[in-house]
């Protein structure tokens, strides 16, 4: 089975600790159909992104519990999870934060207000990206 049919299509993989974001997620995000499935500690995100193969994963960089950078590597220096689209916020004030974050390999990182204000439309972007790459590989295999 190719990576894309074995992707679960709704559920998002979400690794942010705090609850007023999660909640900002759940509200944003459950109405839409999507299945969020939270990873808690840094040993969660490998772990579910292995059991539910998620659609997107969620990350909050500036997460106090969680390394988000190593949630990145796990994420990304993984051939199996590499191309799970990462939408990462972020303070728009710490700008190694993103840069760091883009060399890693997350899809799309957007301020805190931004991800607030838009973060269904940003979720389905970043899907979105993974899906026409997806395409254009197999266009190219062809």
């Amino acid at each position: 089975m190719n990576q894309i049919n074995q992707m679960n299509q709704k559920t998002v993989l979400v690794a942010v600790s705090d609850i007023f974001f999660y909640t900002k997620v759940r509200d944003a995000l459950l109405p839409n159909g999507y299945v969020l499935e939270r990873a808690r500690t840094q040993d969660d995100v490998p772990a579910k992104a292995e059991s539910l193969h998620p659609c997107a994963m969620i990350l909050n960089m500036n997460d106090e519990k969680l390394d988000a950078f190593l949630a990145l590597e796990q994420i990304k220096g993984h051939d199996r999870f590499k191309t799970i689209p990462v939408l990462a916020f972020a303070n728009h004030e710490e700008v190694d934060t993103w840069t760091r974050a883009r060399k890693l390999g997350v899809t799309k990182i957007v301020s805190r207000n931004e991800f607030s204000a838009r973060t269904r439309d940003l979720l389905e972007e970043v899907i979105s990206h993974r899906l026409s790459a997806v395409s254009l590989q197999k266009n190219a295999e062809s």
